[in-house]
């Protein structure tokens, strides 16, 4: 599949199959979030491959948002280092972005469960700290996403959009 393809396939999906994801899918996934790009190429994000079902399960309290945890195969959990660039936040949420596409590209559905909250800072350091106990997280990193990953149960629907001239702009901004 490619890009363009599954950027139009994407949709979060939170109801999975009970199948497992191959240990070379999830190779792949892990490896597209590696190359994803990052300010000066420094390495400020870092993924922590979680498989074991009583972590996933116990990851799903991290928010009141993910119940949908307890139901995949495999999740991704995203951390950065903001000390090592500026650019932390935007890095991480790039190799997401990047890693949610290779899964799409692979047949595989994801839901990406924010924890970092950037309006509500006790919030996220609450959702934060539980995480960081969960999988043994250093204290200096930020916990920017969980990305749930499995076999989709049902093909999503069709995704109702904007009009595209409601956001994109040629040469000028233009109302």
């Amino acid at each position: 599949m490619d890009v363009l393809s599954a950027i139009e396939k994407r949709r979060e999906i939170t109801q999975f199959k009970p199948d497992p994801i191959p240990e070379h899918l999830l190779e792949q996934i892990i490896r597209s979030a590696y190359l994803a790009p990052s300010g000066n190429n420094l390495p400020s994000r870092e993924f922590i491959l979680v498989t074991d079902p009583q972590k996933l399960q116990a990851l799903k309290h991290t928010t009141p948002y993910m119940q949908w945890l307890e139901n995949v195969k495999a999740a991704v959990v995203i951390v950065s280092d903001q000390a090592l660039s500026k650019y932390w936040l935007q890095d991480a949420s790039i190799a997401g972005g990047f890693l949610w596409l290779t899964a799409v590209s692979l047949g595989l559905g994801a839901a990406w469960g924010v924890v970092y909250h950037s309006e509500n800072p006790q919030e996220s350091e609450k959702r934060e700290r539980y995480a960081r106990e969960q999988l043994a997280i250093p204290e200096h990193l930020r916990v920017v996403a969980i990305i749930g990953l499995g076999w989709p149960d049902k093909k999503p629907g069709s995704k109702e959009m904007y009009p595209l001239e409601l956001v994109f702009h040629r040469e000028l901004y233009s109302s």
